[in-house]
């Protein structure tokens, strides 16, 4: 019995409410592929008939060889038997035919719905604001983009056909019996029952053990997740306890294999009966029709007793699938459901209607009595205001958690103020689109990201046509370009997934590279050395210091070098700006700066 047959509890709980505006919204994304839809349906129709037909001669044929006398343009003997066969197969071939090109055509409309809902997720979520992906799982949006919109093509593949089909099928069944004989039409009907029930049981419980089988199944996951990752697998060596992870792995494989075992064998005795349960519909239309020939008269042919018999065989299939399209029906819509809360997530952050173009930016920054809260209750920026003008450099320092990353996200409005507002070369920062106001600000952050590529590939993301030149003095500015050369490969070297293949600080330079080919007014450095070791550090720092003597730049930094070289430092605490000034001012002021430079400043130098 398959998963279709039976929705969980969970499913039965999250059932969603099947409303006019949901199934128009649904429909919506057909109303392109009317055309092809139409097309579909009539080849559905046309196959569902024509498949048939078969079963139908099929009296015929047995008439034909009994010796029953055949009237009309089929005549009677050897000639009739080799038309009827030959008109039966061509039948079956035309049925399977049409059955092939209904199959593509179903398969191009739901991989292109399927490509339809991927693109606008994606287009989507590209628009959400940083709130969205700080707070969602990641699991769950990945989830939505991939099987959950993978699912909408079976939902169109077979639920909505299968339906018609089924219907189109039964439909044909039913009539062409009470064409030969109502009384045996009845009878056949009437057994229809006795193959669904023991059917739905089976399925029932093999379904509830399939699900006891994949939580277990979810468990051993778990345990591989954790004990063969790069850091669990450490973890476990360091305590000597791969036994202990090995009895665990062993009894919950042991507990899945002895589930599997039961839901393949659960239903058996079901099966069994529902095999002679079948053969008792055959066998009772044989009885009566026997009885309706011999004891009464009927003018019924051993022919027409054949035609009913494939026929009642023929509306198995179609009943047991529209008694649990309900099931299917349901799941189809949740899956929509899903699909579309996240359409209706409205972005938190976009454009406003009347937003300009920002060019020839000249990075100058102001925060005017701006507050910040992550859930609009705690603050955590309270009435920061500063300015940067061009060519200057800001040096933010805290305690950690004080706010200083917060600071520099407003910028380029990975979040928006709460309260007071921040300018852009004397605009607010809202007042400009989001791509061009992103393209003139540089950040680099603590934790770098490279893509999995070559390190030509992960400059090139900052500048597509940027050429070998630019390139090479970008390197060669972040500190970077002697340890390119020294690799057999120069930049078309493979960084590994997340550059794993290079050390900290070699990632951390190239990052630097990379923002430096982007070319931005605004250069922001968020404690690019604070998780690096000295020998990285001092390569780095030796790559800023000359970047922050010709360029707009705030620092978020840790290092007293770097400090000094700033025009003003900010000292935030708290979520505020406490002290204020030059490196000279602030450390004999007795106050937070300080108490930073005692603890940690003085001893980084």
């Amino acid at each position: 019995m398959g998963r279709g047959h039976y929705l969980t509890e969970e499913e039965k709980q999250q059932t969603p409410k099947v409303t006019r505006e949901l199934l128009t919204r649904v429909f919506s994304y057909l109303r392109p592929y009317t055309g092809q839809l139409l097309l579909v349906l009539g080849c559905i129709a046309v196959s569902s008939v024509c498949s048939m037909f078969p079963s139908i001669l099929t009296g015929n044929i047995v008439d034909v060889l009994t010796g029953k006398e055949m009237g009309g343009w089929i005549g009677g003997g050897v000639s009739a038997l080799i038309r009827l066969i030959l008109l039966s197969l061509a039948l079956h071939f035309f049925s399977n035919l049409i059955g092939v090109g209904e199959s593509y055509l179903n398969t191009w409309i739901a991989q292109h719905i399927s490509y339809d809902m991927r693109n606008q997720m994606y287009r989507h979520l590209q628009k959400m604001s940083q709130r969205f992906f700080t707070s969602a799982n990641q699991g769950d949006i990945i989830t939505r983009m991939t099987s959950d919109i993978s699912g909408v093509e079976s939902v169109i593949t077979n639920t909505f056909t299968s339906i018609l089909s089924n219907v189109i099928t039964l439909a044909v069944a039913v009539i062409a019996m009470f064409q030969k004989n109502w009384i045996l039409a009845l009878v056949g009907i009437a057994m229809v029952p006795l193959f669904v029930l023991p059917t739905r049981v089976a399925g029932k419980k093999r379904w509830k053990l399939a699900g006891e089988a994949q939580a277990c199944n979810d468990e051993i996951n778990g345990i591989l997740n954790e004990t063969l990752s790069v850091s669990g697998q450490l973890l476990v060596k360091l305590f000597g306890r791969e036994k202990t992870e090995y009895r665990r792995y062993e009894e919950a494989n042991g507990r899945m294999i002895r589930l599997h075992i039961r839901e393949r064998m659960a239903g058996r005795w079901f099966f069994m009966l529902l095999s002679t349960l079948t053969t008792i519909g055959p066998m009772l239309l044989y009885l009566v029709g026997g009885i309706l020939m011999m004891e009464h008269g009927s003018s019924l042919t051993v022919g027409d007793i054949t035609v009913l018999v494939a026929l009642l065989g023929r509306m198995y299939g179609p009943v047991n699938s529209l008694l649990n399209i309900q099931v299917d029906w349901i799941r189809s819509m949740a899956m929509f459901s899903r699909i579309f809360e996240y359409y209706d997530m409205k972005p938190e952050i976009e454009d406003r209607p009347d937003a300009r173009e920002l060019r020839n930016a000249r990075g100058e920054v102001r925060f005017e009595g701006v507050d910040f809260s992550y859930d609009g209750e705690r603050r955590i920026l309270k009435d920061i205001s500063f300015e940067l003008k061009s060519g200057d450099c800001i040096a933010i320092v805290g305690p950690s958690g004080s706010g200083k990353s917060t600071i520099v996200n407003l910028i380029p409005r990975l979040w928006d103020v709460t309260a007071g507002r921040v300018t852009f070369d004397g605009e607010d920062v809202r007042n400009w689109t989001l791509q061009s106001l992103r393209e003139e600000i540089g950040v680099v952050t603590q934790e770098t990201y490279l893509f999995n590529g070559s390190i030509r590939d992960n400059l090139l993301y900052a500048k597509p046509d940027a050429t070998e030149e630019e390139m090479v003095e970008a390197c060669r500015k972040a500190n970077i370009y002697d340890f390119i050369q020294r690799q057999p490969e120069g930049l078309d070297t493979l960084v590994g997934n997340r550059g794993l293949k290079l050390s900290g600080g070699e990632k951390q330079r190239i990052s630097i590279a990379r923002v430096l080919l982007k070319d931005p007014a605004l250069l922001i450095f968020d404690e690019a050395t604070s998780a690096l070791d000295s020998i990285s550090e001092a390569a780095i720092q030796a790559a800023i210091n000359p970047l922050i003597e010709e360029r707009t730049s705030i620092l978020i930094a840790h290092r007293l070098s770097t400090i000094l070289a700033a025009d003003e430092i900010l000292v935030v605490r708290d979520g505020e700006i406490v002290e204020r000034g030059t490196h000279q001012e602030l450390v004999h002021a007795g106050g937070t700066y300080q108490e930073l430079y005692e603890t940690q400043f003085q001893k980084t130098e």
